[in-house]
Order: C-alpha cells, then structure tokens, then sequence
C-alpha cells in the first residue's frame, strides 16, 4: 500500500510538469527529488515506468522528470543498486537515443543520469551505451556526447575503454557528414585526450599502471589526420573551432616522429585560422599547447615555423584585451604563454622580432610589444640574463614615447626589470628618469580625453601606477638600494620633477634612514662620488621652498621637511640638534591642521623663523653667502610657480639679512632688480617683501640701492641697464614704477622705526610723489599700499607723537582724487577700501586737517560707499559664482574701513558738536528713499554711536543739546522696511540714551535697566511682523519718554511729526505709534455720539489703509468701549456680514483690558443662546426634504466672539469664561453642522469674495468651528486646538458623517491638556443628553465616551455620573448614540481601570447586550461592544466573566473569517483575551483554542495587516494553554508585533511541536486546512496546504493512519490546478511530503 501511494504522490507530480510557471516547475523537480530522498530506488522506478508508459508527454516536461533522476542518483549514488541502476541506465539510453533528431534539452538531461550513474556503475553504463555504439554504424550525437563526459567524470574507470572506443570511431570519422557529428567527435577527441593525459600523470593511484602513452598514439595519430585534413578546413566556423580545441590535447598524445612531421602543416594551419575567427581564445589556448608538446619533444620543425609565429601572435596582444569580455582577457594570457614558450627557446630571434617593434608608429603595436617584453623578462630570466645590455639599449626610444598607454606599458616594464637586475647595468638610470617623470605628470597639462577605448588613460592614472612603481621600488626591492641611493637627490631640485616631489622624497627618506640604520649617517651623501648630485644649498632651498605650500601635490611639505631632517649632517654639522627639534614641530603643525584651516601667513612665518635659526646655528658667512647665491640661482625656476616664489623671496631678504658682506648683499639686490618679472603681481610682492625683510639689518644698503633704481633709465624709453622685457611698454614701466614704491613701503613697515622716521620724508617720500598722477590700476594701488604702510610706521614709531607729518593734507587730498576717480555705479578694484584705510591711518597724525578737508574727505567717501548699487544687483548682473563672492568681501571690506576712517575723524571731536558735524554729513543717507542706502547709514551710524560712547570721558556734566534731534532721526527706523536697519537704529537709540547719562553724570559703566531692556526688544524686530513691531516701538516709546530730559521733550515730539512724511511708510507708522504711546498718559474723555463717531472710524480706515491710522483708530474704539460699551456692542454687531477687516479691526480693538472685554463677551454668550441656532425650511424640489437655514443673530455673535478672541490681548478675559464659552461654542458647532447660510447673506458672501478676499467664510460651522480653535488658543489651550488640528480632527468635527470622531479627538485633548477645566464643562453638558436635537446627544455622547478614555475623569470624581449618563444611552433611538455609549463604557477600561470590577456585571451585560442588538444591520454596535470588551476584560472579576465566557467566544467564532477586516481584528483580539479566563473551564475553552488555532495561524497571512497583528496577539495568548512550552516560546518570541515573520519558518517550527504535543490531532488539523483551499485571499489559500505539509513532515509513523489519504491527495490535486502559480508551487512542495505519512 505505502508503495502504491508513493507511486501515486509521484505520478501526480509527474502530471503536473505540464505546468507552464517555471516556477511550479522548479517547486515539482525539488517535490519528486524530496520524495528520492525518502525513496530513491521507488522513486527511479517510478519514473520509469511513467516515461515509459506515456510515451507520448512532450519532451519539455520530460526533462523535469529526467533532471530530478539525475539529482536522486547523484544524491544517492552509493545506495542504488545494481538492479535499479540497471533500470535507470536502460531508461536514460532509451530517452537519449529514442529521437534520431538531436533535442538538446531532453537528450543532454538523459546524458547527465547516464554521466551520473556513471560515477559508480561505469561498467553497466558502457555495457548499455556501447549496444548504441556499433561499429560501420554512425553513433548518435549523444552517445558520443555521454562517452567525452564521462571520461571527465569517471577518468580511472573510463579510460581502459578508450582504446576500444578510438578503435571504433576511427572508421566513423569518415562516415560523419554533418557539421554537428563531427564537432562531438572532437568534443569527445578533446576530452578523451585530456582524460588520458589526466591518467598519465596519476599513475600512482591508476588501476592500471602500466598504461603509456603509445598505447593511444597512433589511434589518436589517425583520428587527428581526419580533423586536421579534413575537418578543419570545414566553412562552418563552429566546427573549426571545435576541431582546433581538440587539436591541443592530441598534439601530447601524438607519436614524437608524427608530431615532428606534421608541424610545418599543423602549427601554419592553426595560425591561418586567426583570419578567419575574431574569438581567438580557443586557437591560441591549442596553439599554446601545441608549442608545448613540440618543445617536450625537442622539435627542430619550429625554428622554421618561428617568424610566422611571431607574425601572427604579436598583433594578438597588440589587440587591447576587453575586461568586460572575459575569453579576450584569457586569450591575451594564452599568447603571452607562447611567447615565453618561444623566449625560452629562441631568445635571439624573438627579441630581434620584437624589439624593432616598439620604434613603431602604432600605439597598440608598441603597448603590446612592451607587455611581451615583461613577460619574457618575468618568465624567461635565465634566457634574458646576457640580453639585458642589448635590452636596456632598446628601450631608449619607448622612454621617450608621450603615449599615455605606453607610458604605462613602459612603467611595467621597469617594474620587472627592477626585480631581475636590469637597472643595476648601464642605461638603468635612463628607465629611473622616466619613472619620475611619469611620478612627475600632471592632469592639467594633458590633453582632452580620447575617444572612448576599453583601455583608455589618463595621465592620472600613469601617475599613480608611477608613484606606486617607485615607492614599491624602493622599499621591497632591497637589490634598488644602491640604484636608486643618491641618485633620485638629481631629480629633488629640477623644477620639471615639482610633481614628483612627495613620492621621491618619501623614497628618499626610506633609503636614507635604511641607509642610517647600515652605519652611514655620516656619509651619507657622498659628492668626491657622485658629482651630478644637487648641492647642500641647492637641497636645503628647494624642500624649504616648496614646504611653503605644505598640503599641495600630496602634502609634499611632510614629506619635503622630513627629508630634509634626514639630510641635517650633509646639510651643515651644526644642525643636527636645531632641526632634530624643530623639524618634527613643524610637521606635526602640518598634520594637525588641513588646507582650510592653516593660516597661510603663520606658516610662512614659522618657516621665515626656522630659516632665522638655521642661519644662526650655522654662523658661517661664507655658507650663507654660498646658500643666498643659490637661492638667487633657483629663483628662475619658480616662475610658474607664484606663490613659492613669492615665498623663495622672503627666504632671500631672510638670509640676506643674515649675511656679513655688505658688497654681496648689493650685488644680490641689484641683480633682483635686474631679474624680477615685474608683470607678475606675486613677483612684485615677493622682491619688495625681499627689500622690507632685508632693511631689518640693511637699511642703508637697501635704501640707496632703491635710489639707484630711481635714477636709472628704466623708467626712461631709452634702452638700459634695466631693460629686461622683450618690448617694454608703458605699461610694463608701470608695473616697475609699482615695484618700487611697494619696496618703500615695505622698507618703511619693516626697518628699525628709529632709523626709518627721518628717512620717510627726504628719502621715501621724495621718489614716491612724482608718481601720483597715473591711472594705472596697479600703480594706483601700490602708492595707496605703500603711502598706508609709511603713515603706519609713523603711527608705530617710537617717537609718533613728536612726528608732524607736512605733507598729511597733499597725501590726504590725493587719497580723495582717487577716491573720486572710482566709477559710482560699481566697485570693480579695492582702491576705495585701500584709500580710505590709508586716510584712517593718515587722519591719526599730525597736524589736524582743515575743516574744508574735512568735510571734503566725508562725504567723498560717504558718497563713493553708500551710493554703491546694492550687492544683489551686482550678483545678478554678475553670474560667475567666484567672482560674485570676491565682491561680497570687497563690499563688506569697503564698509569696514569707512566706519573705521570715520571713527578716526571723530576721534579728533568726540563732543556732542563733533557728533552733530558728522551726522549732518550722514544725516541725507540715514532718510534715502533708497534701501541699501539707508541700511549702509545706519549701519555706519550705529558703528560710530558705539564708538563715541567707548571713548566718552566726561568730566563736567554739560547738556546734550542736540539728543532729541539724533533719537527723532533714528528712533522711526525701528520700524524699517528693512530688518538690518531697525536692528542697527536700536542700537543707535541705545547708545544715545548711554551718551546723555554719561553727560548726565553717571559713570560710563553705569547700567540703566530700562536702557538695557533696549537689547531685548531687539528680538522683536527680527521679522517684518506688524503686531511685534508695535509692541517693541511703543516699548522704544515709553524707554525713550522717560529718559529725555523735559526740556527737550516737545522738541522731541516735533521732530516725530516731521517723521510721519517719512518715504518709508513703516518708518511712518512707527512715528504714529510712538507719538501714540508718548500721548496715551495724557488722553481725553469722548462723551458723545458713539455711533456717528464709530460711523467716522470706519470711513477712515476705508479711505486711509496706513498702517498708522489703523492703530491710531483702534486705539480710539478702544477708548469709546471703556465708557459705552452696549452702544459700541450694538452699533458693530448692526454691522453687515460678513464683516469687512475693518469692522474686524473695530471688534479687535475691545479685546484691549480683561475686565471690559469679559463684559463684551458675556453680551455676546448671551446673543448667540438667546435665539434658536437654525429654522428648518422647505426645498422647492420636489422629493428633496428641507434643509435648516442659520438664524442671523447668534451667526453675527459667534463672528464677533471670533474677531474678539482672536486678539491677544483677550487672553484673560477668556480664560475667566472658559466652561460657558467652551460648552456654548461646541453645541453651536454640533447644531451648524450640515447647516446652510440665508440666501441673502449666501449672495452677499459671493459678491464680496468677488471684490477682494474675505477674512474668513461666513458658512456657520466653519465660523462656529474657527471661533471655539481661537477660543482655546486664546484661553490657554494652544495645546488643545494643535492637538486637535495635527489628528485633522477640526475637519472630522465639521463633517456630518465624521463628526462624532472629531468630537472625539477634541475630547482626547481636553482631557489631556485641559483637565481641570472639566468639572464645569461636564456639569454644563450634561443636560444636553437628553436634548430634542440629535446632533446636541451625539456630540455629548462622543464627547463624554472620549473623556472616560482617560483617568483625569476618575480624579475630578465625574466617573459614576458619566457612567450612569452612558448606560442610560443604551435605549436611545440613535443607533450612532448607543455605539458611541458602548464605546465610552469599554473606555473605562484604560481610563479608569480600578473602577471596572466595582461596576464590572453591569458593564459586561451592557456589552452583550450590544453584540445581541437587533437594530444592527451592519454589526456597528457588535464591533464596538467587541472592541470595548477586550478592553474591559483585563480588569473584569473572573466571576463576572466566567458565566458568560463561552456564550462569547462562540458567538465571536464567525466573525473570524468575515469579509470586514475590523470585524476580523475585534473577534480574534477578543478571542485572545478570553484566554486569560479559562483556567476555570480549561477543557471546554481549549476545545474553542483547537476551533480556531487553524484560522489563526492561516491569518497570520491575512492581506490585512491590522489582522496579521491581531492574529499574533491571540496566539501569544492561547500559547500559555495549549500545554506545550515549545510552541508557547515560539509564540511569545517569533508573534512579537515589532518583529517581522518569515512564515515558512515559523510555521515548520510550529507544526514540529503540534505533532510531538498533538499527534492524534493531524487530522483534525488537515480536514481545517482543507476547508481554505476554497478560501478567497490567494496567501490563505497557499498557506493551508504549506500547514499541511509541514505537518506531515514532523509526524510520527504512529499517527500517520488517522489521515484520510485519498480524500487530502484529491483535495491536493484539484488545488494544484489553482490558477495562482504561488499556490501550485506550495502544492507541490506539500505533495513531496506526503512521502512522510504514507
């Protein structure tokens, strides 16, 4: 029986391989393997019998079953025995061979079971297969196929056939006519080959040792006359192909003296087969293999044969190999193995072949030759030895080549040749040249890139192979040492290496410490032996230079520095101990910092002070003068290097400075002179930084050196001494005219101040002035630099205070033509910036300017910056990025060193008359219409209030007279349109108010608290907001009017009207507001006519939209309110609606002072809860109902309780009416739901939306819903509307059918952020329960049924009132009232947790109760009383529930799989809770546990995810009853809801423990399962039979009879015709289990 069902299980998966979905397919073929596991000789057998029998099933679903044969007899091998193997043999031959055509997918499967029976049954395979292999008889093609695979497979036990085989297939070869027999004739040939030679080699552990190689020779000897004679000169290229694979193996095996004979035909015949196919990979691998087997045999036949070989093979390699094409890869490794086959024979003839090559034209033809070459010298040393002279001397032309490819090529090369000795022979010091060289490349000087090749490259990449060449090199070749030790110090100082420098240096250092550690510290730089090698001076000057600019080409200044330590003994003696300490120092700056953050100038000083120590600790006038000679030499070399040289120049006025000889210090300077590019902006810096350092000790020399350069002719047309361009122009005399009065310049900031005073004047002054009357940008800039740097010297001097400077005023006038030369609509060059930082500097010094000069100076330079287009213009005009960011700073630079110029002049007036002189100048600029004007006046202004107060020294108390007209000049700008400027104008209000207490008498550190507030106001004006900028200006106001002295206050007041005309109208409205605040305390009473004055207001402000007004209005309405406030009430609620803003205005104003605004808003609570909220009216269509129309009043109320509370100032006052406005507000909003506008306001609200926008929508729910957001806000609970608004619940609340969930979440608010408020409220509400609108019960409900969800309810003891409210709900006639009822008694649950067994029988019977409501059509209320019932259950007496427990858990049960997802989570997270009851009714309750186990774990694939949770939150609950701690672990650890589920898994894992726990309960389990392979959701219906399978997997052999086989195995194909693939696939799979149970 169990045979026959296995037989059966088999043949249903056999059925169903007619399955299109590949993936059935591969689910089948893993079901039938399963089952050859379990049984595999039944198995074999029964797919024997099933092929046999259905004779006709198309091959495609053949080879499934075939390929599952392969695998069980593979998996199986040494367990089949001899008879079943016998069966399988004869089956698979009879598949392979049944169709004389060639199928390949079902012969090649056949194949495979014969290769695979083969591994142990070879005899029995061969005694089949041969029946198909008779001689005169044309094989099929698969027979021959099986025989090459298995003497791969099985090389011991095939190869004794083999002889046999070749003897007779011989004669066959003549007989094969078709290109496909005869390729697996040579796949066979190839492979019987290969086989043998395997044979050959492991005699040892062979059957038969005594097999040799002639044993086969001559069989293989005729078969290879056929292929190659015949065969391979076939059209067909695959078969070509096919016949020169098998070649190679055969070329072994041959006879020696056949061999030899074929050559001359064989080896031109293979070659001759590169022209006709482009995959040469197969060619050459044979052709290797041929060379191979000619050489074993010490063939003469191939020196003949060589150049041909050559010819042909070179252009393979010089075809680039394409990495993404990996034969062509393996093809270049296959011809480079010839050629070291060749090299090793014919060395002479292949390197006069090749080596001619690389003076080729072709790029390719001298890469490839380049890479044969180090091939050969890698794999052919001992034949390459006496060649290396003859080798190197070849190379010379590649060292040249500019190729990037065969850069790289050549860089390969060196590398082998570096390991085998070549560099150590002459000619090896050219191949270390190019290697730095190529070290030395850089990307910018390449050309564009080529176009697209598989092996392109970029000079980037020939650098980086370099620099890893030479480092590796240097480090792991210990045989380089003295190659490369002192030789690569030649390329340290050419400034063509610059680019190599970090990698040579780190070589060096290497070299030089390894040549320290051998003992040669002392000598290590030995020049009596290399004379080519860079000098001390040379070295030292170069690495210090280019350190300057330490994180350039690889952070070259590490390595530079610390060669440079490791040469300290051959640089001088003397400073081993200075630079050992210094040098680390200044590498570890270096590495602590990065490029950004390195102040370039610190380093530079750091380096100009390391050179000043050197220079000391070596105290050798004759090694300076040699080492400032040779930095004057290498000067040349920078010149496309500015910033080094620029450094180099400092290095040189350093060591200058230094040195004794006052002649070579001439000498040196005038040859600088002589030398300098004077076009080069860096040089002329550099040479007068060289001049200034070299004055420090030289001055005389220095200066007279510049004088002689004054009277030469090179400023003459005449050609001179000095004439060192090609074609000097005016413009390059300029440049030289620059140079040397920057020299001065510097000469006067550096030389010692006590020398330099009484030169400045005769000396300095006297070249320089002849130069002012240019319009060279550069020389413009360099006399302003260079005069700024003298008036600096003088401000340093020692004796500056007995300097009076004659010439100030000429300097300072021509400073103000510069100035005014500058174009005023842009600021191109920094001449403004550097001119007026000169006049700060100038203006310090005496004698005074004349006023004239004065005011001159002012406002040419108010009028050059101010004026200035604003800074976002000239970016938009300007769009290169750079360029746009260079002016920022130049902007930011001039404004700076205005203030700066400005804060010198007062320094020379600090008296309130100065400060008056020079905001007359600024005083235009401060009232500019103009924005950025403005804002750089104000700036300025409060630049120069700050300093006035810093330096303010009072010593007798004297009026400011004129402190009214500077705070009325500033104290508008609080309010400028723009924010910089109203930041800027408080500071100026600050400082001012300080300066009149210091005048006052106070001390200046003196602290006044209501100044002070100043500061904080300053947050206020921040951001352009109306309401903060009258709330900060009116706290300007009230600082400022009680600070002014009361002399000056009505001069104070003047001054503000005069600002109302302000151009800027927020400058206007903030005189408005503070001429407000300074009258507000003096005020007058208005008696009568309110309404005709509140009429006036209201045309005012619709004639006058200024912001001013409008506050001046409110301020007035505000006033009425206080004395008549029903007048004012009436005369606005009279008003249209929708209010217009300015009737809103009006409203806000009332919300002014809490105790009238509580008055207001009573009158209004009064209005709206006087009239009823809406009248039903009458449609005129016919059949539509009515609709309910809002009543006027209270909609006019709700909208002025709007406007009111939306005040800030309301806050009080609403908070003291909180219950009655909150309760009043939320049953206006429940009775305007779904309610329309009167028609004639509906019309009213078009026209005026029509005319502009209207403040807010006049549609009474929205207004009632706006009005009770803003009185929560406005009452303190900011907390509770936001709440509200982020869980969208201000939009549920407005909706008729979400209503009730809005109500809910407001409710959810309150209770959290507004508890104490609710006593109140809920005594209001309560009476609305029993009110005639429905929409006033269910908002109550809702809102009561929330608020019982929290606990603040128990603590402000309303539980039992809400409670017994909500129980005498369960009768109402509103269905959604008595839901939301059941709601609130399940929310007890988590709100009030310890109150649920007190009341826990009523609760549980009002929850029944609900499941068994009649009037439930769509099982609402059941839904919610099992919702509130799970919740209830943890808190409930267990002998409350106990009567009831399974009256519940059956009336859930269908609700399990019910189509509504919520009904499906409810029941099942109901169903989890009840397990926590029934310890008491253990047996009867685990029979319920058993009813759904099933349905739970199929759901856990439910499509729903809410279920999926659900679903594992009752399995974690039933776990700890179902007396199984395995699988109650499993569901507490693997259902976490955090945790995702691999189902399969788990559910494998499940069913092992029900089967150990349950075993008499598999078919209880089955017979469920088979009830969902009907089920709707395609992962439930896959799912059951997975459940099935895995049960069957893990059940014992004793319990395997319950199962009613035939009725699952029907049910299990009839699913297996699913149309859903997945499904069939989990059908296979589970009928491959079957096996387990049969």
């Amino acid at each position: 029986m169990m045979e026959s069902r296995i037989k059966r299980l088999a043949t249903t998966l056999m059925d169903a391989t007619t399955d299109k979905d590949p993936l059935v397919q591969e689910q089948i073929y893993d079901a039938l393997c399963y089952l050859g596991e379990s049984e595999p000789e039944e198995i074999l057998n029964s797919c024997d019998e099933y092929l046999r029998q259905h004779d006709k099933l198309a091959y495609p679903h053949r080879v499934i079953i075939l390929k599952a044969m392969e695998t069980v007899v593979k998996n199986n091998i040494t367990l089949l025995d001899k008879s079943t193997a016998k069966v399988v043999i004869f089956l698979a031959s009879n598949e392979m061979t049944k169709s004389k055509e060639v199928i390949r997918d079902w012969q090649q499967a056949a194949s495979n079971v014969l290769v695979a029976v083969g591994q142990r049954f070879i005899n029995k395979v061969m005694e089949e297969v041969l029946t198909k292999f008779q001689p005169g008889i044309l094989p099929h093609y698969f027979v021959m196929q099986t025989f090459a695979n298995l003497s791969v497979s099985n090389v011991f036990g095939m190869v004794p056939f083999l002889n046999s085989i070749l003897g007779t297939m011989l004669p066959m070869l003549g007989m094969a006519k078709q290109d496909h027999m005869k390729s697996v004739f040579c796949y066979a040939l190839q492979h019987f080959s290969e086989s043998i030679q395997e044979y050959l080699a492991n005699l040892d552990k062979a059957p038969d040792p005594t097999v040799r190689k002639d044993t086969f020779s001559n069989e293989i000897f005729s078969a290879y006359e056929v292929l190659f004679n015949s065969w391979l000169q076939h059209r067909e290229a695959k078969l070509r192909l096919a016949v020169v694979e098998a070649l190679g193996p055969m070329s072994y095996l041959m006879p020696s003296d056949k061999l030899e004979e074929q050559l001359p035909k064989l080896i031109p015949g293979i070659l001759a087969l590169y022209k006709k196919h482009t995959e040469a990979f197969y060619i050459s691998k044979s052709l290797c293999q041929i060379l191979e087997a000619s050489v074993n045999i010490g063939s003469r036949s191939l020196d003949v044969q060589l150049d041909s070989l050559l010819g042909t093979l070179h252009p393979q390699i010089c075809a680039p190999a394409d990495p993404s094409v990996p034969l062509t890869v393996k093809n270049h490794t296959e011809v480079l193995r010839c050629f070291t086959v060749l090299a090793c024979s014919f060395p002479d003839r292949v390197l006069a072949f090749l080596l001619p090559k690389l003076e080729s034209s072709n790029e390719r033809t001298r890469v490839g030759t380049l890479l044969i070459m180090r091939q050969i010298i890698n794999s052919a040393p001992s034949q390459m030895e006496i060649k290396k002279p003859f080798i190197l001397s070849s190379m010379k032309l590649p060292l040249q080549d500019s190729n990037n490819k065969v850069k790289r090529a050549m860089v390969q090369v060196i590398s082998a040749m570096a390991h085998h000795g070549y560099l150590e022979q002459p000619g090896g010091e050219a191949m270390m040249e190019f290697l730095v060289r190529q070290c030395a490349l850089s990307s910018d000087a390449q050309p564009k890139k080529q176009p697209p090749d598989a092996d392109d490259l970029t000079s980037d990449s020939v650098q980086s192979i370099s620099v890893n060449t030479l480092f590796l090199l240097s480090t792991t070749v210990d045989r380089m040492s003295n190659v490369l030790w002192p030789y690569l110090l030649e390329f340290v100082t050419p400034i063509q290496f610059t680019n190599a420098l970090t990698p040579l240096c780190k070589s060096l250092m290497y070299l030089a410490m390894k040549k320290q550690e051998e003992g040669e510290s002392a000598s290590l730089i030995r020049y009596d032996l290399n004379a080519n090698l860079p000098s001390p001076y040379a070295l030292t000057t170069r690495l210090l230079v280019v350190s300057s600019q330490p994180y350039v080409g690889d952070c070259r200044g590490t390595a530079a520095l610390r060669l440079l330590n490791v040469l300290h003994y051959s640089v001088h003696p003397a400073l081993d101990q200075l630079w050992s300490k210094k040098i680390p120092l200044l590498v570890e700056h270096i590495e602590e910092n990065m490029e950004k953050s390195l102040s370039q100038k610190d380093w530079e000083e750091k380096l100009l002070l390391f050179l000043q120590e050197t220079l000391v600790a070596v105290s050798d006038n004759t090694w300076i003068c040699h080492f400032v000679t040779e930095m004057c030499r290498q000067l040349h070399g920078y010149n496309g290097f500015p910033l080094e040289k620029n450094f180099l120049y400092k290095c040189i006025g350093t060591t200058l400075g230094a040195c004794a000889s006052k002649d070579l210090v001439q000498k040196q300077l005038q040859e600088l002179l002589e030398t300098a590019r004077y076009h080069e902006e860096a040089e002329r810096e550099g040479l007068a930084s060289c001049f200034g350092i070299c004055a420090i000790n030289h001055l005389e020399e220095t200066l007279a050196k510049l004088e002689d350069f004054v009277r030469s002719d090179v400023f003459k047309k005449s050609v001179g001494l000095f004439s060192i361009f090609k074609d000097r122009s005016d413009t390059e005399v300029e440049k030289i005219k620059s140079t040397l009065i920057l020299c001065y310049g510097y000469v006067a900031v550096y030389a010692p101040k006590e020398l330099v005073l009484s030169r400045i004047e005769a000396d300095i002054l006297k070249n320089i002035f002849q130069y002012f009357n240019t319009k060279d940008l550069t020389l413009k800039l360099c006399l302003i630099r260079s005069i700024c740097m003298i008036s600096q010297a003088i401000y340093n001097g020692v004796k500056c205070g007995d300097f009076v400077f004659s010439r100030k005023a000429e300097l300072v006038a021509q400073m103000v033509e510069f100035i005014k030369a500058e174009p005023p609509e842009a600021m191109r060059t920094p001449v403004r910036q550097r001119a007026m930082i000169t006049c700060t500097y100038l203006v310090i010094l005496e004698p005074h300017l004349s006023d004239p000069d004065r005011t001159e100076l002012i406002d040419t330079c108010l009028a050059s910056v101010l004026a200035l287009p604003p800074l976002e213009l000239v970016k938009e005009r300007d769009e290169n990025g750079g360029d746009a960011l260079h002016k920022e700073m130049l902007y930011g630079d001039t404004i700076s060193a205005l203030k700066d110029l400005l804060k010198s002049l007062l320094q020379r007036n600090l008296t309130p008359h100065g400060l008056q002189d020079m905001f007359a100048h600024l005083g235009p600029w401060i009232k500019s219409n103009k924005e950025h004007e403005r804002q750089r006046a104000v700036e300025v202004s409060a630049a120069l209030l700050d300093f006035y107060l810093s330096k303010l020294n009072v010593n007798t108390v004297i009026p400011f007279y004129n402190l009214s007209v500077l705070i009325a000049l500033f104290s508008p700008r609080c309010s400028d349109s723009l924010a910089s400027v109203r930041q800027h104008a408080v500071d100026c209000v600050y400082s001012l108010l300080y300066i009149q207490l210091c005048y006052e008498g106070f001390a200046r550190d003196h602290r006044d608290e209501m100044v002070e507030g100043l500061k904080a106001l300053k947050k206020g004006l921040e951001e352009p907001d109306f309401t903060v900028l009258f709330h900060t200006c009116n706290n300007i106001a009230m600082v400022i009017g009680k600070r002014i002295p009361p002399d000056q206050l009505m001069s104070l007041l003047l001054a503000m009207f005069e600002g109302l005309a302000d151009p800027d109208k927020n400058c206007s409205r903030a005189a408005t507001v503070m001429i407000n605040s300074l009258l507000k305390e003096r005020g007058g009473v208005l008696q009568e006519k309110v309404p005709d004055i509140m009429s006036i207001i209201h045309s005012k402000l619709e004639e006058v939209d200024e912001e001013h007004i409008r506050k001046a209005a409110q301020q007035t309405v505000y006033i009425l309110a206080s004395q008549h406030k029903s007048v004012v009430v009436s005369s606005l609620l009279g008003s249209s609606l929708p209010f217009d803003s300015h009737t809103c205005t009006m409203w806000r104003s009332l919300a002014t002072e809490p105790t009238l605004t509580s008055q207001i808003l009573e009158q209004l609570l009064e209005k709206v809860n006087r009239d009823v909220p809406y009248k039903e009216s009458k449609c005129f269509l016919l059949g539509s109902g009515s609709e309910r129309i809002a009543t006027p009043l209270p909609l006019a109320a709700t909208c002025a309780l709007y406007e009111i509370m939306s005040a800030p100032e309301s806050g009080a006052a609403v908070l003291g009416l909180y219950p009655p406005l909150f309760v009043t507000l939320l049953l206006r909003v429940s009775c305007t739901v779904g309610v329309q506008l009167p028609k004639n306001l509906q019309s009213r609200e078009r026209r005026s939306s029509s005319h502009g926008p209207a403040p807010r929508s006049l549609h009474p729910c929205s207004c009632a819903v706006e009005t009770l957001k803003v009185m929560l806000a406005r009452g303190g609970s900011e907390e509770v509307a936001r709440a509200v608004g982020n869980a969208g619940g201000w939009e549920l609340i407005a909706s008729p059918e979400r209503h009730h969930d809005g109500i809910a979440v407001l409710a959810r608010a309150m209770a959290r952020h507004a508890g104490p408020r609710l006593p109140l409220i809920v005594k209001n509400l309560i009476p609305t329960l029993s009110s005639v609108f429905d929409s006033q019960r269910i908002t109550t409900t809702a809102f009561f049924a929330e608020l019982l969800n929290s606990n603040v309810v128990n603590d402000l003891i309303l539980l039992e009132t809400m409670m017994d409210n909500m129980t005498g709900r369960q009768k109402d006639s509103c269905m959604l009232v008595r839901m939301l009822a059941l709601r609130g008694l399940g929310n007890i649950a988590s709100g009030s947790p310890d109150k649920v067994r007190k009341h826990g029988a009523t609760l549980l019977a009002s929850m029944v109760n609900g499941m068994d409501d009649k009037d439930d059509p769509h099982n609402l209320v059941a839904l919610e009383a099992m919702s509130s019932l799970s919740k209830l259950l943890d808190h409930v007496e267990e002998r409350d529930i106990q009567s009831m427990l399974l009256h519940i858990a059956i009336r859930i049960r269908p609700f399990f799989d019910s189509e509504q997802p919520d009904l499906r989570q409810s029941s099942i997270v109901l169903f989890g809770n009840l397990t926590k009851f029934s310890e008491d009714n253990c047996e009867v309750f685990f029979e319920q546990i058993l009813n759904g186990l099933v349905t739970l774990l199929l759901h856990l694939q439910d499509p729903k995810p809410e279920v999926v949770k659900a679903c594992k939150f009752a399995l974690r609950m039933c776990g700890p009853n179902m007396g199984c701690e395995g699988l109650c672990d499993m569901f507490l650890n693997h259902l976490r809801e955090d945790r995702s589920l691999h189902y399969g898994e788990f559910m494998n894992n499940v069913c092992k423990h029900l089967m150990q726990t349950y075993p008499e309960m598999l078919n209880r389990l089955i017979v469920t399962n088979l009830f969902y392979f009907k089920s709707n959701w395609v992962d439930i219906r896959a799912a059951a039979p997975m459940f099935i399978g895995f049960l069957v997997l893990h059940v014992d052999e004793d319990h395997c009879q319950q199962v009613d086989l035939d009725q699952l195995i029907s049910a299990l194909n009839l699913l297996l015709k699913d149309p859903v693939p997945a499904v069939r696939v989990k059908v296979a799979e589970t009928l491959g289990r079957l096996v387990r149970i049969l």
